[in-house]
């Protein structure tokens, strides 16, 4: 199955595990740094089982409102292309808060 996780916290750690314990930078982050000329390969990697792993991120603790983050995550995620039938996707997961 092609499966795609979408990590919907702040401290950004949802897909770690399936990334080697190794942190990736949050789609957030790089809008942040890069304006507008973000590509999918800038805030999708892939991970165990070639699972796509993604972090939205989140603003700082107290500055903001994280599912502001997570909704301006989904729609790039979507208006990149990740969410495309023709990539086969089975299942996608988010891990959000609460």
């Amino acid at each position: 199955k092609k499966v795609m996780v979408v990590g919907c916290d702040p401290k950004a750690d949802s897909t770690r595990l399936l990334l080697g314990g190794l942190a990736q930078r949050t789609v957030l982050d790089t809008l942040r740094d890069e304006g507008d000329e973000v590509d999918l390969e800038d805030i999708r990697r892939v991970g165990f089982g070639n699972t796509y792993c993604t972090e939205s991120g989140g603003p700082e603790p107290g500055v903001g409102c994280a599912g502001r983050g997570i909704i301006t995550s989904i729609n790039l995620l979507e208006q990149l292309g990740a969410y495309k039938e023709s990539l086969g996707l089975d299942y996608v997961f988010y891990d959000v808060l609460g």
